[in-house]
């Protein structure tokens, strides 16, 4: 294996945590709201609801070969070849998903903290520490997450805490006032971010140290992160109205402004930039490990550090080309990324195991005709 390092149960559950979180601390309260207005947070618990269901056939699949990733398994269940082609679908998925992770760090730095640095740099200094911890290994960045968890939720709770004397429940109302329709679009979209891109911990699952409880961590884990997010949306609600919710890129960052204490405790939006930087950060080292390693079995190398080099080198060029601008990328790859998640999230791991169970069933009536 090109991965010698284990983790336990609990620094694999915090791991699906923070990249439950991941980018949507910031961004998701305005998508969720734009298509659900005031009832987003429904939308949010359906979301989460749909998440353990995508969680229960990752695990699923997982179960099929637990000693092999999901690279290695594609290759045993469908053949040499359609796997190794499946396999190279999965790693341009790791890189994409990498890649606008990034971009979206490039784009909140240069709009609301550093307008005057070329976004390259910040690129580039994000991706040198990206690369150093994919180098240290999975144990390596499994205890920083462990770290770096307590204070993750230190912070949250201390932000909804200071949020709650702004919060006015007439936001919030009429709850179902469109209807539902505009409540399961949006909930689209919270599955998407909560749970759409959970299959990257098919390269990681084989590395825990207890995998009979795996699914007890995975749905620990997705249930927190999802929790998280519902409370974030609900305050986010609460204190900004709807309306400005849907209209603001970044409405979480927005409220951290209104946080004010006696004129002594105010404008702590630097705290709630520090978590989502944490929280995006173990979502693409995540991606990037998935990305490396998978590549590095379907070469056959003997390991995987030599190529997160070029791998970032390649990151860092994508994340130019994604999107010409912000608001493209706002309008356009949003818009149309859950689709592509859910497509190889959900319906090709259901076709790897329809392949699997086919192969079994006519096996066994081999068997019988022998």
């Amino acid at each position: 294996m090109l991965e010698n390092g284990k983790i336990s149960l609990r620094q694999f559950t915090i791991l699906v945590t923070l990249f439950t979180i991941g980018d949507s601390i910031l961004v998701l309260p305005s998508v969720a709201t734009f298509e659900a207005k005031e009832d987003a947070w429904i939308s949010a618990i359906i979301g989460m609801g749909v998440g353990w269901l995508v969680v229960c056939l990752l695990v699923v699949v997982s179960k099929l070969n637990p000693d092999l990733t999901f690279v290695e398994s594609n290759k045993k269940i469908l053949g040499s070849t359609l796997g190794t082609a499946v396999s190279l679908l999965f790693i341009a998925y790791f890189l994409l998903c990498a890649s606008a992770n990034v971009r979206e760090i490039g784009d909140f730095m240069t709009t609301q903290s550093m307008p005057e640095t070329p976004i390259q740099a910040i690129y580039v200094v994000f991706l040198c520490i990206v690369v150093m911890g994919v180098r240290l290994g999975l144990e390596a960045f499994a205890r920083a997450g462990e770290v770096f968890f307590p204070g993750v939720i230190l912070f949250f709770v201390t932000f909804i805490i200071l949020l709650l004397p702004q919060a006015h429940m007439e936001n919030i109302q009429p709850v179902l006032a469109e209807g539902i329709k505009p409540v399961l679009r949006g909930s689209i979209s919270t599955s998407t971010f909560s749970s759409g891109q959970l299959v990257v911990f098919l390269m990681i699952m084989p590395y825990v140290n207890q995998p009979k409880k795996i699914l007890k961590g995975f749905f620990t884990g997705t249930l927190m992160g999802g929790v998280a997010l519902i409370i974030l949306i609900i305050i986010t609600i609460l204190v900004l109205g709807a309306d400005a919710t849907s209209s603001n890129m970044y409405p979480s960052y927005s409220l951290a402004k209104k946080i004010d204490i006696g004129r002594f405790l105010e404008r702590i939006e630097a705290i709630l930039s520090l978590m989502w930087f944490v929280t995006i950060f173990f979502k693409i080292i995540l991606f990037f490990y998935g990305l490396v390693l998978g590549l590095s079995q379907v070469l056959k190398l003997k390991e995987y550090k030599s190529l997160t080099l070029p791998a970032a080198m390649i990151l860092m060029v994508l994340s130019t080309l994604i999107a010409p601008n912000i608001t493209y990328y706002n309008n356009v790859i949003a818009r149309y990324w859950p689709f592509y998640d859910y497509t190889l999230n959900v319906l090709f791991p259901l076709l790897l195991l329809g392949v699997y169970g086919l192969r079994q069933k006519l096996f066994s009536q081999s068997s019988d005709l022998e």
